[in-house]
């Protein structure tokens, strides 16, 4: 990420960005202190892996190119760039930035958790559930482009010559 002076932004546009931020957290703080139900250590994981679900889905995926578009130059040669200046600017980096914007998916979804504890279950289950599906699919093809390589280079005239020129020990 570009340093603000490269960028055609002021300090005042991410600041709006954070003030929006801790506003969010703090009126989710205040309208949930008197709930008397606490987040245990053990939704963190689950509340985590639904959050960079949806991070992904956001910042990545053909189906929310809707909501980029106004904000990100999506067919840039260089990939995916934040367009216009000032605010709009910010938020097109806020939207690219995984680690910026899984912040505020980790916020949306405390925020559904602790105002809503059974809906969140469902939807953190499927988020969740989901992204596991994406590291489950990510490993497969990376097995399998391992294998093929495997197969690939033991096939190969080059590698059947070298193996026989190798002398034995």
């Amino acid at each position: 990420m570009d340093p603000v002076e490269q960028t055609p932004t002021e300090p005042v546009d991410y600041a709006a960005i954070s003030a929006t931020y801790g506003a969010l957290l703090g009126t989710l703080v205040l309208a949930t202190r008197d709930r008397g139900e606490d987040l245990g250590p053990a939704e963190f994981l689950p509340i985590g892996v639904a959050a960079f679900a949806v991070t992904k889905v956001v910042s990545r995926e053909k189906v929310e190119t809707w909501m980029r578009r106004p904000f990100v130059e999506e067919d840039a040669p260089a990939g995916r760039r934040p367009k216009g200046r000032r605010l709009r600017y910010a938020v097109g980096e806020l939207l690219t930035c995984t680690r910026c914007l899984g912040a505020w998916s980790a916020l949306g979804l405390t925020a559904l958790r602790v105002s809503r504890p059974r809906e969140s279950k469902v939807v953190t289950t499927a988020l969740a559930t989901s992204a596991v599906n994406d590291f489950l699919f990510a490993a497969f093809a990376w097995v399998c482009a391992a294998s093929n390589a495997n197969e690939q280079q033991t096939q190969s005239p080059v590698a059947a010559t070298s193996l026989r020129s190798v002398p034995s020990g």
